[in-house]
Order: structure tokens, then sequence, then C-alpha cells
């Protein structure tokens, strides 16, 4: 449908059209079903390095009145722990972000940062709206190496999922409110890297997708106040083989719902909720980037639950593609669209085949 440079995320306007942000720092516009060449102006410098850049992309739930876009990135930010660069320029980092702009029908206006989390060494981040009105958002923890240990940090907000006002600021009934020692944005800790933020659309519950090192991909169900154990418990291996954790879960941590080995590289996903797809109806859909650490097996998944949301089988699709998956959307439509998170991506369009004969 549409070609991109390292698709991230999605999000469906009212009028018909579509964004799709790109990693390297481009917001996208598709306009009656045609990519218009030119990115949408108005976003500011976005620092692009490793996995880190332009990340998520939601529409504000009344954006019909006010056209607010909120998204996610990595604000570059002096790096005092780096050596200058070979010509003498500062080294930066990213500092995981959220910004707020208003879209005026051709460019993103009156953009300004409401969230700054003080956090880089971070890479994904996902956003979304609670039926609370509030604005829930994934920080990501460094994967390998001492950083994992600042998910399990209460003043640091890498590793964590944090709850704020449409405006940027902490709601006064946040768990960690008031609690010495904790950043008061926190929701809940305890996670790794956060690759969805999707509401459950019958229990108004956040399901967000988390990687895990080699194996160990989760789906957590977000509870006010949780911990979810990274990194002193895991169902995967690091990446040279020992285990992450003897035992993958103690009493004090809240159990992943799902939970993958090998891991898939789990990334967006969606609760399939429209009338195109009748039979895939209260499914969990999410994207994959590979498959046990084999190049090119990257698929999107259905899961199928029973009436307590408990698991009962998974169908991989796309895998003859042979390419990363980066998210996934139900569309106003009641159709799927799919991201490759490829460097030549691609936005693709799932529709019902042909009745068989």
């Amino acid at each position: 449908m549409a070609r991109f440079q390292q698709p991230w995320s999605i999000a469906f306007l009212p009028d018909g059209n579509i964004f799709v942000t790109e990693r390297p720092g481009r917001l996208r516009i598709i306009r009656n079903g045609v990519l218009d060449p030119n990115p949408v102006p108005g976003l500011p410098r976005v620092h692009v390095q490793g996995l880190q850049g332009l990340m998520d992309v939601v529409l504000h739930p009344r954006f019909s009145e006010n056209k607010w876009v909120y998204i996610a990135y990595h604000k570059p930010v002096l790096n005092p722990d780096a050596f200058p660069a070979a010509d003498g320029r500062p080294a930066m980092a990213g500092e995981t972000t959220l910004m707020r702009g208003t879209w005026n029908g051709t460019a993103l206006v009156d953009v300004k940062d409401i969230f700054r989390s003080g956090a880089t060494r971070t890479e994904a981040s996902r956003i979304g709206f609670g039926r609370d009105g509030m604005l829930y958002m994934t920080i990501s923890a460094g994967g390998t190496g001492p950083d994992v240990f600042r998910s399990a940090d209460p003043n640091d907000y890498a590793g964590k999922t944090v709850r704020l006002r449409d405006d940027g600021t902490i709601p006064p009934d946040n768990p960690f409110v008031n609690k010495p020692g904790y950043k008061p944005g926190i929701y809940t800790l305890g996670h790794r890297n956060g690759h969805s933020m999707v509401l459950n659309p019958e229990t108004g519950e956040f399901w967000v997708t988390e990687q895990g090192p080699n194996g160990g991909d989760e789906i957590n169900i977000l509870k006010p106040g949780a911990n979810y154990g990274w990194p002193y418990v895991s169902h995967g291996r690091n990446y040279m083989g020992p285990k992450i954790s003897e035992n993958p879960w103690r009493e004090e941590f809240e159990p992943p719902a799902v939970v993958w080995v090998p891991s898939i590289a789990v990334t967006g996903g969606t609760f399939y909720t429209g009338d195109r797809f009748p039979g895939w109806r209260r499914n969990f859909f999410v994207g994959g980037l590979r498959e046990g650490e084999t190049p090119r097996t990257g698929q999107l998944q259905r899961i199928e639950f029973n009436d307590k949301w408990e698991e009962l089988r998974r169908e991989p699709m796309l895998r003859e593609l042979h390419q990363r998956i980066r998210d996934v959307r139900q569309g106003p439509d009641g159709l799927l669209y799919v991201l490759t998170g490829e460097e030549r991506g691609a936005l693709l369009r799932i529709e019902p085949g042909e009745p068989a004969q």
C-alpha cells in the first residue's frame, strides 16, 4: 500500500487519513490511500540512534474537538558520560519524552514537550488513553548489562509505565504519589521493553507486550502499583544462553498473562472487535520481529482466549513474507493494518478472502 523507512506506529484520523511514524524522526500521512511524499511539518528534533527515535502516535479521545496529537519520542540531550565525537561536537543521548501538538490539517502546530522522563539509554515507548481519561506510557529499560536493574529502581522512570493527565502533569491518585524514593508518575514497575499499550475493550485494562531477552516475551495486564519482576524473574535466557532466573515467578511479582519461549521479539498489538472477520472477535493480534533469534522469521500472531481471558491457542500468520512486523491495528473499517518494520517498510491491509467454493 505504501513504503516507509522503519515505520513504527499507526493512528487513524476521523477523516479517513492515516498517520504513520517513522523511527528516523518523521511523521507521515496517507491521504485517500496515497502516501504524501512530504513528512508532516512541525516535529521537534529527534535523537535517532540504535533503537531510539520517533515512537508511538495517538489522538486525544476528543480529537474532533481539540485536534491534539500525542507522540512519544527520544529527545536529544547532552550525554555527560560519553566522550565528544571525533569532530569535537558534544556527545548526545536520547531522553524518552512525550510531546503534544495540534493538527491543523497540514501540520502540527503549538508543539511542546509535556512530559520528560529524564530516562536515557532507553528504547521502545508506547502510549494510550485509558477509560479514566488519563494517558499511559511505557518507558523501556536497557535490555542487557547493568542498566537492567533500573527497572527495579523506583527513582528511575526506565522500565516503568507512567500515568499522566492529558497535559502531562501527574494525577494525585497515582499509586506512588508522595511516597519517598518513588517517581510520582509511576503506574507499574519491573518492565523490560514495552511495545504496546492496548486497552482491552471488555475489561478496560491495559495489555502491554514486553520483549524478553532470548525467550521470555510477555503480555502483562497492568494493575496499579504492581511490580512485574524484571530483571529478577523471567521465562527467558540471556543472549549467551544461561537462564535469567532459576525461578520464573515469585509471589511478590505480578505474573504475565501470556509468555513466548522462544521469543518472537513481540511488538505492537490490537484487540479485534470488528465485523469483517467475525471468527476473530475477542482475539488479540501481536507483531513479532523474529522467532528464536533466527533472521527473517517475523510474523503476526493471532491469540484466542476463553471467556475468562485465558489463552486457548495461537496462530502464526504472514511468516511467508519474511518481514519484521512492528505494529498491528484495527482500522475504523474493521480491517487489520500491519506495519513491516523494515528499512523499506510497508503498511499492509488484511482483508477477508473469497469464500471457499
